[in-house]
């Protein structure tokens, strides 16, 4: 492999914070680095000093003579009145591969998925040595982000990417490093995926708590050696009160270093006895003129986590507003209980006033709030969720987005719930604060609806996913893999069935190569597959029943018998194809 760029003994700060320090890094030919770490842990200014975008306070950067160099960031801006074909040649083959079919379209039109897909694909078709990406599925549907993997896999350049999207990083990364000051270099470099990475790094920890047990027993006794004072200070007895001050020093660095924390989420229940919390009936619902769902029943039980998927603008968020009674369907009915208590996260963050101050934000009627009981002070309320006390009267505006979303998260944890209504609440969060935020959704008692681009969230919390295809269409499915299995499977070319009832325009074309039997299954497969996908159809129809919705045993044997009948659909497609590749002249 080929040196791309090589940094050393890096090291930046700001003002009184230490970003880094003395953080080495190399980058090879076919290499894909994805870079991970807390918030604040400099991980942006990291991928800028390494792109020449912005100077390192110490340390050198090597690139590679020559070297081409490509950049995309998380908020992608463009002039206005520009045009996609301003920044992509339609007959360039990553615009076609972007999605993109207008090149006339106007830039400001875009949403921001479609922004970020076309920095992206400007920045690919630069052909660059090495491409960063800070983010890059951040505003990025299912459907964008399934793409940016395939063109990452398939890229002949060498890229490093920020992504707190761990099924990204698992599907995309061949080596994984994280930023973060509890290592001894500042960074924690292993080659693999993200699992990998979890693996290895679990390896590292355990190795590094044997070590400081180890070292704890040496301090201890070397500690009880110089408590007893000796008269005698030979230069030998002075080598050992070195050492000994050496060991002390190095285990208080382990210690501080060990202070790592992550935030504390724990949503608050009501803890209602009733067991149905909402029934939504055949509701329907168009914007603009767009259909976005059509007859669709949802009831909601204490225990369900229902996932909503779909691309960017099938009416996810539209739906969660539905439920809760901010908007009212077009046709249909949504029953909620009496004195039902809903709790709700905000993707726009709207409802956190930006002049008040961290401390009123967090505590609007006081120095204190009552949390499960318990009267807690700010302070420590703040601490809570990785805030500092010298931070309390900055105002909101100024706080990073990872920020107000913790901000979010601490106001919903304040509110008892029956049923929590989370529209992206993984935006902008870093990895240890997901891994807090999943624990606490799995373990609260109340109903769940959750909107989110973080496929590892969905998978690991969701008991149902309702898949919107933006057309008024919605399939209820049993798991997150099931619902992108079905999306793949749409977007593939299936094969058909031949139409038997069409005459053949050469008559005197020669028999084909299937046996009598092969003929006759053959002949016989078109009512086969008719037949499956009716029962299917009917399946599907079941599976979205309400009473099998809210019946747990009931509803996994559902699922399982339509996992077999969709096994057996794609069985006879299967043995269609190969019968028809028979089929040819002799």
């Amino acid at each position: 492999m080929g040196l791309l760029l090589s940094v050393q003994s890096l090291s930046k700060q700001f003002g009184a914070t230490i970003l880094f320090q003395n953080v080495s890094l190399t980058i090879e030919d076919n290499q894909r680095l994805g870079l991970i770490g807390p918030n604040g842990a400099g991980k942006s200014t990291l991928l800028k000093i390494l792109s020449g975008l912005d100077d390192s306070d110490a340390g050198i950067v090597a690139p590679k003579k020559g070297l081409k160099i490509a950049n995309v960031a998380q908020d992608p801006v463009f002039p206005p009145k520009s045009r996609i074909k301003d920044f992509l040649d339609s007959a360039n083959p990553w615009f076609g591969l972007a999605g993109f079919t207008d090149p006339e379209v106007q830039t400001q039109t875009l949403s921001g998925g479609w922004k970020k897909r076309l920095a992206i694909a400007q920045a690919a078709a630069t052909n660059p040595d090495l491409l960063f990406l800070d983010e890059p599925t951040n505003h990025l549907d299912l459907e964008g982000i399934l793409w940016l993997e395939r063109s990452l896999q398939q890229a002949p350049f060498s890229c490093v990417l920020i992504s707190h999207d761990r099924q990204f990083l698992e599907n995309t990364a061949t080596h994984v490093a994280e930023l973060n000051s509890i290592y001894p270099d500042g960074i924690f470099r292993v080659e693999g995926n993200y699992s990998k990475f979890l693996e290895r790094r679990e390896q590292y920890f355990e190795a590094e708590r044997r070590r400081k047990e180890g070292l704890e027993a040496v301090v201890r006794k070397e500690l009880a050696w110089l408590g007893r004072k000796a008269k005698a200070r030979t230069r030998k007895a002075q080598a050992r009160i070195d050492s000994a001050h050496a060991l002390i020093g190095e285990l208080k660095e382990m210690d501080e270093r060990e202070r790592v924390s992550s935030a504390t989420i724990d949503f608050t229940s009501s803890f209602r006895q009733t067991k149905r919390l909402m029934e939504a009936t055949k509701i329907s619902k168009s914007l603009g003129g767009k259909l976005l769902f059509k007859d669709l029943d949802i009831v909601l039980v204490a225990g369900i986590k229902l996932g909503i998927a779909g691309a960017n603008g099938c009416g996810k968020s539209t739906l969660l507003k539905v439920l809760m009674g901010q908007l009212k369907p077009d046709e249909g009915d949504v029953k909620q209980a009496d004195n039902l208590k809903l709790v709700y996260f905000d993707q726009q963050r709207e409802q956190l006033d930006p002049t008040a101050t961290l401390k009123q934000a967090l505590a609007p009627h006081g120095d204190s709030v009552l949390f499960q009981g318990s009267v807690i002070h700010v302070n420590a309320w703040a601490k809570k969720f990785l805030f500092e006390v010298a931070q309390l009267q900055q105002p909101v505006h100024r706080l990073s987005g990872g920020e107000r979303a913790r901000v979010l998260l601490a106001n919903l944890m304040l509110q008892p719930a029956d049923v929590l209504f989370l529209d992206e609440p993984t935006n902008d969060l870093d990895i240890p604060t997901l891994g807090v935020l999943e624990e606490s959704l799995e373990e609260f008692p109340g109903a769940l609806v959750l909107v989110t681009h973080d496929r590892y969230l969905m998978d690991r919390i969701s008991t149902h996913v309702l898949g919107l295809d933006g057309k008024g269409g919605a399939t209820l499915f049993a798991d997150y893999e099931q619902y992108e299995q079905d999306l793949l499977n749409k977007r593939a070319p299936q094969a058909k069935p031949k139409d038997t009832t069409k005459t053949q325009a050469n008559t005197n074309a020669p028999k084909k190569k299937l046996s009598y039997n092969e003929q006759r299954e053959y002949d016989a497969m078109e009512g086969k597959l008719a037949d499956a996908e009716e029962r299917l159809a009917a399946k599907q129809a079941e599976a979205q029943h309400p009473d099998i919705v809210t019946d747990h045993v009931r509803v996994q044997q559902v699922f399982a018998e339509l996992s077999a009948i969709e096994a057996e659909v794609d069985a006879l497609y299967t043995r269609w194809a190969e019968l028809e590749a028979k089929q040819v002249t002799a």
